[in-house]
């Protein structure tokens, strides 16, 4: 009969026995909770823009009541804002690459504060139109550094959940703006709207003490020679310290400092600092930066093209337009529009590093075509019907709804994470402002022309229209837009410059990555024999 080993002979052997939690699946890493903070403090700055939006929807009515206003007026009134805000996003790269991310947000705050005060406090429509432009200046600010600093401070895994905060933050900017519609609708009319738009200068206070508690961007430290700082910027939030040494030896490399210059301050080429920066994005692009403008800026105009200013910032009149006439009944529709907006955004936010950017992209816009031509269906039968049809009306509510949930699960979160992820480090801030500058342009000429085009083509025309833009955007996105998820920010440029291509592209840097993984466990089990 043999001997029977003993149980403990491993640990004597020198080998640690093993136990069955040995064999499980490597553990997905923890959301870095010190980046989902910076994050969330910098995507803060998109509620003003949101509050803004909401607000408006409302207060336009009584605006128009007060100061007697015309439908042209008005429109010019709700959309201004958003040609006013290119003048910010256009001076927020290069102040953003001047003076850091962080300090530009406080920047945006501060003007945002001064126009809702002078918006509140307004006498006449010249008066309200000075606040607007202000404000406007503020919200281009803000719309363009947020997604930045938040895909800068982001680690790749985690990325486009924490870079889809800034669309979170519009979507409940909006619904506060809804329900301070609401609230603030029992007051006499003349003081009402005042109180909509001044009580919007409570935000950006907070904003910029939040501020006060945020790292600058690693990138930007990199690009000012302080590698010192941007370390420990990195340590904090990355998943894991080697993760945190790979992403600053990707920032050096980008930022034309050699590999093995490891002091805490260096010297850097003042082409670091912006110079040449449009050169190289609008006169001399190469294939990539050129397949990468055409995709960010194509984005963002589609967002907005598809019509989604013209829901969010006419929904009283939409929903008149469906025979919703009472007032209160329309500022409660309108709240349950922002509502459901705020909800799918969130939804999308936990989809976005798991499913990727591409299905949901093309899923969302296929809802949004179908949901919008349906809702040209239901807003014409209503337009042409003698008496009160109910079914129809049903129909336009649910059918708003269905088009904010589909564009608030893809479209509306993807294009700023998208836009703000596939630029160079040394063109991200520039280009991202081309991107916002496209955004707001074509916002501003939907929201100022939607009552005109109403007139002229019917409003279930105008949706109808807005229906065919997407189908373009659908067409758009599926040929031209590759998959970024699980990408660094430094690898991008490779994905792009092959156009329609990109597919055969892509194959090949998988099987490069593949063929690097092979040598490298080659090398180490080398290493260990």
């Amino acid at each position: 009969m043999g001997t029977r080993k003993p149980a403990g002979n491993d640990v004597f052997s020198g080998q640690t026995p093993k136990v069955i939690a040995d064999f499980d699946p490597p553990k997905k890493p923890k959301r870095n909770k010190y980046a989902l903070a910076c994050s969330f403090l910098a995507s803060m700055t998109s509620v003003l823009l949101g509050y803004d939006i909401g607000v408006m929807s409302g207060a336009a009515i009584y605006i128009k009541r007060d100061f007697k206003l015309s439908d042209v007026k008005v429109e010019i009134l709700v959309g201004i804002l958003n040609l006013f805000s290119l003048l910010g996003s256009a001076a927020a790269g290069r102040t953003s690459d001047w003076v850091g991310r962080r300090l530009t947000i406080v920047f945006a705050s501060a003007i945002f504060f001064a126009g809702a005060l002078l918006m509140g406090f307004s006498t006449n429509y010249a008066f309200l139109m000075v606040g607007r432009f202000v404000a406007g200046v503020g919200v281009g600010y803000a719309l363009m550094i947020a997604p930045v600093y938040t895909a800068e401070v982001s680690p790749a895994s985690s990325r486009g959940f924490l870079t889809s905060f800034p669309e979170v933050f519009i979507n409940a900017g909006i619904l506060l703006g809804y329900v301070s519609n609401y609230g603030f609708s029992k007051l006499p009319p003349h003081l009402g709207w005042r109180f909509m738009l001044g009580i919007g200068a409570v935000p950006s206070v907070f904003l910029a003490l939040g501020v006060l508690a945020m790292p600058e961007s690693p990138r930007w430290l990199v690009m000012q020679g302080r590698l010192g700082e941007a370390k420990g910027v990195l340590d904090k939030t990355s998943d894991s310290l080697e993760e945190a040494q790979l992403r600053l030896s990707d920032i050096k490399e980008a930022a034309g400092i050699p590999e093995h210059c490891n002091d805490d301050v260096v010297a850097v080429s003042k082409k670091s600092h912006g110079e040449g920066v449009w050169r190289d994005l609008l006169v001399h692009p190469t294939p990539s930066v050129l397949h990468i403008l055409l995709a960010g800026a194509g984005i963002h105009f589609f967002q907005q093209s598809s019509g989604i200013d013209a829901v969010v910032l006419y929904s009283p009149r939409i929903f008149d337009k469906a025979g919703i006439t009472n007032d209160t009944d329309k500022l409660l529709a309108t709240m349950a529009v922002g509502f459901t907006k705020t909800l799918f955004i969130l939804v999308a936010t936990f989809f976005l590093d798991k499913v990727g950017r591409r299905p949901l992209l093309l899923s969302s816009v296929a809802g949004m075509i179908g949901s919008l031509a349906l809702l040209g269906v239901g807003l014409t039968i209503v337009d042409h019907s003698d008496h009160k049809m109910v079914w129809a009306i049903a129909l336009c509510l649910i059918m708003v709804l269905a088009y904010v949930s589909f564009f608030s699960i893809g479209l509306g979160p993807i294009t700023w994470v998208y836009s703000s992820e596939i630029f160079p480090l040394r063109l991200r801030a520039q280009g991202c402002s081309i991107g916002v500058a496209a955004n707001r342009v074509t916002s501003g000429v939907i929201s100022m022309t939607f009552l005109s085009l109403s007139k002229a083509i019917t409003t279930g025309g105008a949706f109808f229209l807005f229906a065919g833009i997407a189908s373009v955007a659908f067409a758009f996105f599926y040929t031209l837009l590759p998959e970024t998820r699980g990408r660094t920010l430094e690898e991008m440029e490779e994905l792009f410059g092959t156009f329609f291509q990109w597919r055969t592209k892509m194959r090949e840097l998988e099987k490069q990555k593949t063929g690097q993984q092979l040598q490298m466990g080659t090398t180490a089990t080398a290493a260990k024999n």
